[in-house]
């Protein structure tokens, strides 16, 4: 039995593992707020890590409809798939040892991975960073919340406008050692209602990166497509329909999207 890395196994290879796969769970993600398992998946001698969220250990929210997570997650992959991006990683839908679930590709982080989200000294914020927020620790002192100018998070930042990401924190941007970025936890996303909420608000209302329009009109042609219909597999008609004037939405107006007025604009914890 081999195991690589896996940022080595391309893309179609990882596909036919997570479907064909045999499942070993090694144990719980016990930060996650539902059930998150990491497990071990072989198929041929070929062996890779992969997250495991069974429908059943999925907690009730008050605006989701209850079991639909794992099928969000699965569709913010297809969107992701689509746009040509490469930002979630291998993910779908399948039995397991916990009955149906999402299945995911285990990205590994380098040790010397360093974050492009976090909290830094309000008086040294690095430069070629934007700021988002203010803050104080317990001593009292000022911190703000900023993100790197990156055009890797410019990209998963029109990737969560399309997909009403409600959760994206800095801790669901993992650094693989390839120099791309994968955006992980996309169970809350896909409301029909605006539920933005995301540390990348640092290119607020300034003009979407040059690529955008292309993608996203690449995206409308393949949501009248196979990749509408492979939507309305995991998410509701009008939850579909919602994705297309969004992706609209952003193309008229050709900015990044403002903060909600009447939701939290944060996720909590930020990172």
């Amino acid at each position: 039995m081999t195991t690589e890395p896996a940022a080595a196994l391309a893309e179609a290879d990882a596909l036919v593992l997570l479907q064909r796969g045999r499942l070993e769970i090694e144990g719980r993600l016990v930060d996650a707020s539902n059930t998150t398992l990491r497990a071990e998946i072989t198929l041929d001698g070929l062996t890779r890590r992969c997250v495991y969220k069974p429908v059943q250990g999925e907690r009730p929210l008050w605006d989701f409809p209850d079991g639909t997570l794992a099928g969000r997650e699965v569709s913010a992959y297809l969107v992701s798939q689509a746009t040509g991006w490469d930002l979630v990683p291998p993910t779908i839908l399948r039995d397991g040892p916990l009955g149906s679930g999402a299945l995911q590709l285990w990205i590994d982080e380098p040790e010397t991975a360093e974050s492009l989200i976090g909290f830094v000294p309000a008086w040294d914020v690095p430069e070629g960073w934007l700021p988002v927020a203010n803050a104080r620790d317990e001593d009292g002192d000022a911190y703000a919340l900023a993100h790197a100018d990156d055009p890797r998070l410019a990209r998963l930042a029109v990737f969560d406008a399309v997909i009403n990401n409600a959760d994206r924190k800095g801790g669901h941007v993992l650094y693989p050692a390839t120099g791309s970025i994968h955006g992980v936890d996309h169970g809350v996303s896909f409301h029909v209602e605006n539920k933005l909420r995301t540390v990348l608000w640092g290119w607020t209302g300034q003009q979407l990166i040059p690529e955008a329009s292309d993608v996203l009109n690449g995206l409308l042609s393949r949501l009248d497509g196979p990749l509408g219909a492979a939507l309305e597999e995991h998410l509701t008609i009008t939850e579909v329909q919602h994705v297309r004037k969004r992706t609209r939405r952003l193309l008229r107006g050709g900015r990044f999207p403002n903060p909600p007025e009447d939701w939290p604009a944060i996720p909590w914890p930020p990172v």
